[in-house]
């Protein structure tokens, strides 16, 4: 409603899940995509990435509840323009999809002074940021469909590959992140926003990204 009574604004897609956000993205081109973190059958990241490396000159602003420092660095590594968090104001909203369009960044005061704080941080310790674990984008897929409770099985169904490969990716995933249990898995993918916490209530549920 906010975007569409915009008249500089035309909403070109809307989308329920990451893996329906990049192919409405693909067919649509969108100049901006204003995409949520936590979402079904493939995460607000990996959309992302998906999306900037298939929509030539598309730019990602990601606006989610979650101000959560890993996901924020895993999503500007893979190229999102601005994080804002759902508390912005609806001025600020539209305010940062102009930036963004224009070829800026955006960031809400929380997450931009975490990342202050990151760099100073990493300036005293003399050293680059590093992940404590990185997956590949088939890989994070795979943990995510493991969180979600699919079998083998139907985890290759749903990526289009062999039971054998899927549990080539299960095995280091484990491996990677030196977890060898379903829960342990499970726990580290809501930790990270790869998946939405069933234990949230209604409200902090993530919101229908907009193309």
């Amino acid at each position: 409603m906010l975007l569409g009574s915009e008249p500089e604004f035309e909403i070109v897609g809307a989308a329920e899940n990451g893996r329906q956000a990049v192919a409405t993205a693909t067919q649509t081109q969108p100049d901006v995509v204003l995409m949520d973190l936590a979402m079904p059958v493939m995460n607000g990241i990996t959309a992302s990435r998906q999306i900037l490396q298939q929509v030539k000159g598309a730019k990602v602003l990601v606006l989610s509840s979650y101000n959560d420092e890993p996901a924020v660095n895993e999503l500007l590594e893979a190229g999102a323009s601005g994080y804002l968090l759902k508390e912005s104001a609806a001025d600020d909203l539209l305010a940062a999809i102009r930036q963004v369009k224009r070829g800026g960044t955006a960031f809400s005061p929380a997450v931009a002074k975490r990342f202050r704080h990151q760099q100073q941080r990493e300036m005293i310790e003399n050293t680059s940021a590093k992940k404590a674990c990185t997956l590949t984008p088939r890989e994070t897929e795979v943990l995510q469909l493991i969180a979600e409770g699919l079998p083998n099985k139907g985890i290759a169904a749903d990526l289009g590959i062999s039971v054998k490969t899927v549990e080539k990716h299960r095995q280091k995933v484990m491996d990677k992140l030196n977890i060898h249990d379903i829960a342990g898995l499970t726990r580290y993918a809501i930790e990270r926003s790869i998946i939405c916490n069933p234990q949230q209530p209604m409200l902090e549920q993530p919101r229908e990204p907009l193309q």
